[in-house]
């Protein structure tokens, strides 16, 4: 019991949310009669939150250099009313289109981060100016008005599955097939985190812990595809979330980009003088975020199948709120993308349930702020504690 109460301690913000994502979606579950996890709403669950789990990966990144960006969701929209102009109006090629919109991004990203890395003018008052800029083109290029419809095979964004192999079956076998993949991927990654702390001599989890902790997580991603395969299988913008994730989790957690990011948050001048380009950090820092932004405008447009001049709405709280629901420190320097993936799962299955019972817009605003300043208290609380 020691061991697992010694995990819990060192792991409590991350495990801390995944226990209350797992108390959450028991409790609407069972005040749903059962509706939350029937296959038809997790695949609308997945499809409905794909874009603010997007704009969390490329928000927790900004969070933890100890900045923050209001812009994302006015970018968002903007980059949404760019697309439409390229492939409804002037029938571009949907690949060329996704693109240029990314690069588009990517220069949106960089045009605020050389004003935050480089001319030192804060974040907030950066990005703050960047929601009211880009909000402003958007209301420009749209003249006002929505644009549709999006060419059929750039709506499979947001609303393709991957195909499958038999077409009888009950089951989708592909989603099968990828949970058995992900499970035999989950226990060579625990054999080969063993070997490497044996290899540099680094305290090791007991071989019992680190075998419930890999069957736990098996048997999660195994009921997950089979609760997928009942309905249309993986949808194609999982399949992103889930490259995204594994990509920036091994930045993060493995190359000295990610590194230089948590010494830059943790302590700017003493990353400085360690070495790390701290303005150059924060710059592609925010370039990455500009990316991403267009990413989430794009895929909210594919599912939206149209280019509105209120699209990206509060996507900027809610991708905030989901980093820091999900352990992101507010003074920088701590946070996770796998972190802020629960934090936007929390969220959203809050979201569905509170819709799925009855309760009014106003009332679910009302509980995700009281979540929002109970999680942000919680980590005040562990730092006071750990100080």
């Amino acid at each position: 019991m020691g061991a697992i109460s010694e995990l819990f301690k060192k792991n409590i913000r991350q495990y801390g949310m995944i226990i209350a994502l797992i108390f959450i979606s028991v409790f609407f579950q069972i005040l749903t009669d059962g509706i939350l996890l029937k296959p038809l709403n997790v695949t609308n669950l997945i499809l409905q939150n794909s874009y603010i789990l997007v704009l969390a990966i490329g928000m927790v990144l900004v969070i933890i250099t100890g900045h923050i960006d209001l812009s994302v969701g006015s970018v968002a929209a903007f980059i949404g009313a760019l697309s439409a102009i390229m492939m409804v109006e002037q029938q571009m090629n949907p690949v060329l289109a996704v693109v240029l919109s990314l690069l588009m991004g990517a220069l949106v990203g960089a045009w605020q981060g050389f004003w935050v890395a480089y001319i030192k003018i804060p974040a907030f008052i950066v990005t703050l100016a960047g929601m009211l800029l880009f909000r402003g083109l958007t209301m420009i290029v749209l003249n006002g008005q929505s644009i549709a419809p999006f060419p059929k095979t750039f709506q499979k964004i947001s609303s393709g599955f991957i195909p499958d192999f038999s077409d009888g079956s009950t089951l989708n076998i592909v989603t099968l097939l990828a949970g058995i993949i992900l499970s035999v991927l989950v226990v060579l990654q625990e054999i080969r985190m063993r070997r490497t702390s044996v290899k540099y001599g680094f305290e090791q989890t007991q071989l019992w812990i680190s075998i419930v902790k890999a069957a736990a997580l098996i048997i999660v991603i195994n009921l997950f595809t089979f609760v997928l395969a009942q309905y249309n299988g993986i949808p194609n913008i999982l399949l992103i979330l889930l490259v995204l994730i594994a990509v920036y989790s091994f930045v993060m957690n493995n190359m000295t980009m990610g590194r230089h990011i948590y010494a830059l948050g943790g302590n700017e001048k003493a990353a400085s003088l360690s070495g790390v380009k701290t303005k150059r950090v924060t710059f592609w820092v925010f370039v990455n975020m500009g990316v991403l932004s267009a990413l989430s405008g794009l895929v909210f447009a594919a599912r939206l199948n149209s280019a509105t001049p209120k699209a990206g709405t509060n996507f900027e709280l809610d991708a905030i709120a989901a980093c820091f629901i999900g352990g992101a420190s507010a003074s920088g320097g701590i946070g996770t993308v796998v972190g802020a993936i629960i934090g936007g799962l929390v969220m959203g299955v809050m979201n569905n349930g509170m819709s799925l019972v009855g309760l009014g817009v106003d009332w679910q605003q009302g509980i995700k702020g009281l979540v929002l300043l109970l999680a942000v208290g919680f980590d005040i609380y562990n730092k006071s504690k750990t100080a």
